[in-house]
């Protein structure tokens, strides 16, 4: 018999233990060794170098957390039985399943309106027929349909297992001291009422420092300029080769990555043709880097530029407003561009303009409750006496304008931005 009780040396927890034998083999499975070759913050090791750990490691922490909660509540006396515990073990392991190559940053590219956590679902209905109903339990948890929504808020919520490990992790790989939260705090502070998740009055200062965290690293990684660059020249880049696949134009394309730019795939079509799931599962990462690495040589010279622009991290320029991008600026960028011999057709392929939003809490979505001393539940934007908890309820909305690096703006842009003052 082989040994499935094996131990994950983790740089963030240490010693993380697979709990039981199904676990070990959902581990092993494809799928989810799939997400060893997806990187959790996408391009952001463009900015920090060592932001390179995978979806994989996230999704084991996430687990680990989950277990170390489970087991908290249950010190406190709050029946958990054995299948609930598999149960919602394996449905944080497998909650980024469905994650697509480079995270969050291709999502609405290479497929039309099909969110990560709609292809997860998929995936994991596939595995439980797979695994004989097993996973069953875990499934209704993942959908909120299991008559405990506890089991669901420790899964996704806003003070979830998901969140508390990859900002934990994300802080420790990228070295941003200010996204460092004190996981083991919050989780002894957990507790259960009426099947809802809260927060004992005494954890009130971890969670406050928990969506402090949150906030500054959404700014400070998440939603960095630079990784909003990158961003930005890799989907021009897939842009491209999209238009020249649909006008027959030959071009280079893994046979994966074909499917879902020859054509706009959205859920139906990923419900009705299980091929597109098939293919989706064997995209990660390094299909695009290398179709990227490829395309530098297309003779296309858009398609070319944008790869190479890429690849040797020649990124455009970016500029963030707190107004929005004046229609000024943008008609002063395209003259620029005419000027330099772009075809007027091809203006879209050479700037983008967008916004970024960061907000740290919404209680309308999911509320953090805490269980006050006096029995009292109050939400934590309540409970806390600092005004900036209750400030993050707010979205901070800034605007972007990318543009080839090639074009000098910084004057226009200086004067644009006096106007908008």
């Amino acid at each position: 018999m082989k040994n499935k009780r094996k131990i994950f040396n983790d740089p963030v927890y240490g010693f993380v233990k697979i709990p039981n034998d199904l676990i070990f083999d959902l581990i092993e499975h494809p799928y989810f060794q799939r997400l060893r070759r997806i990187k959790q913050l996408g391009l952001a090791d463009f900015v920090y170098p060592g932001a390179l750990h995978s979806r994989f490691q996230h999704a084991i922490g996430a687990m680990h957390l989950m277990t170390q909660t489970l087991n908290s509540l249950e010190s406190k006396g709050i029946m958990i039985m054995d299948i609930e515990r598999e149960a919602a073990q394996i449905a944080i392991l497998l909650h980024d399943i469905g994650h697509g190559p480079f995270s969050h940053v291709l999502e609405y590219t290479i497929l039309d309106g099909v969110s990560h956590e709609a292809i997860t679902d998929m995936i994991v209905e596939e595995l439980n027929s797979e695994y004989q109903g097993r996973l069953q339990m875990a499934l209704q948890m993942f959908r909120n349909t299991y008559a405990r929504p506890f089991f669901h808020q420790l899964i996704s919520s806003q003070l979830d297992m998901d969140r508390m490990d990859y900002i934990n992790r994300d802080s420790f790989f990228t070295g941003v001291a200010e996204g460092s939260i004190g996981v083991e705090r919050i989780i002894k502070m957990f507790t259960v009422k009426n099947n809802q998740l809260m927060v004992e009055e005494k954890g009130l200062l971890s969670v406050e420092n928990f969506l402090n965290a949150r906030r500054m690293m959404y700014w400070q990684v998440y939603l960095h300029k630079t990784s909003v660059s990158a961003e930005v020249v890799l989907t021009k880049a897939l842009e491209r080769v999209k238009m020249l696949l649909r006008e027959g134009k030959p071009t280079f394309c893994p046979g994966y990555l074909k499917p879902f730019l020859i054509q706009d795939v959205n859920a139906e079509m990923f419900r009705e043709d299980s091929s597109y799931l098939q293919n989706f599962l064997q995209l990660d990462d390094m299909d695009i880097w290398f179709a990227m690495k490829n395309w530098q040589n297309e003779e296309d010279p858009i398609l070319s530029s944008l790869s190479k622009a890429f690849v040797n991290r020649k990124l455009f320029k970016v500029a963030i407003f707190e107004g929005g991008v004046s229609e000024e600026l943008i008609h002063t960028l395209r003259s620029k561009l005419l000027q330099n011999g772009v075809n007027p057709n091809d203006l879209n392929f050479y700037y983008q303009t967008g916004k970024i939003s960061n907000s740290g809490y919404i209680p309308e979505n999911s509320r953090i409750e805490i269980l006050m001393k006096s029995g009292d539940i109050q939400d934590v934007a309540e409970a806390s006496d600092l005004p900036t908890i209750k400030a993050l309820g707010k979205i901070v909305e800034k605007h972007y304008l990318c543009w080839t690096n090639d074009v000098y703006l910084q004057d226009d842009i200086y004067q644009s931005r006096n106007q908008l003052v």
